[in-house]
């Protein structure tokens, strides 16, 4: 009997990015859909996708239209489809609206800025990315963030 794979109906997480939040100062997020083929998607559901190692990135070559285009993301091959499975890293396009993606154009223009993605899930049976606009920290930045991190944790304990 063929196995059946579970159904992603809710909010369930695919994948996160745990080290963007360590390594970046995240200052917007917006959620942007993702164009795949059904065998990416029937991979997803089963899990291991990587968004670890990915950016993203406006592509402003054709004339007026700009394009979102996520890059270096990871999602492995389906097992059971033969001749449908595609490249686990090719670029893949995302679905934005023309104003989010003027506003990502302005806002990643600036000096330091850049487009990583935060987490890959599921809504509504839709595969969706969530994007970060986010300018990278210094080595003390991340240590002061570390401390603040500590320095709450022993409050809270402190007034229980």
């Amino acid at each position: 009997m063929k196995k059946k794979l579970p159904k992603m109906l809710g909010n369930e997480t695919v994948a996160l990015n745990r080290r963007a939040r360590h390594d970046y100062e995240i200052a917007d997020s917006l959620e942007a859909g993702l164009v795949l083929t059904g065998s990416e998607v029937k991979s997803l559901r089963s899990g291991g996708a990587q968004i670890a190692e990915a950016y993203a990135s406006i592509d402003t070559s054709r004339g007026g239209d700009s394009e979102a285009w996520i890059y270096g993301m990871y999602i492995p091959p389906y097992k059971p489809a033969t001749y449908n499975n595609v490249d686990s890293r090719r670029k893949r396009k995302l679905l934005l609206h023309r104003a989010q993606i003027n506003k990502l154009i302005g806002q990643s223009a600036q000096k330091g800025y850049t487009l990583i993605p935060l987490k890959l899930y599921f809504t509504g049976g839709r595969a969706k990315l969530e994007i970060g606009l986010a300018k990278g920290r210094a080595t003390h930045d991340k240590r002061r963030a570390i401390a603040d991190r500590e320095m709450k944790r022993d409050l809270a304990r402190e007034s229980r």
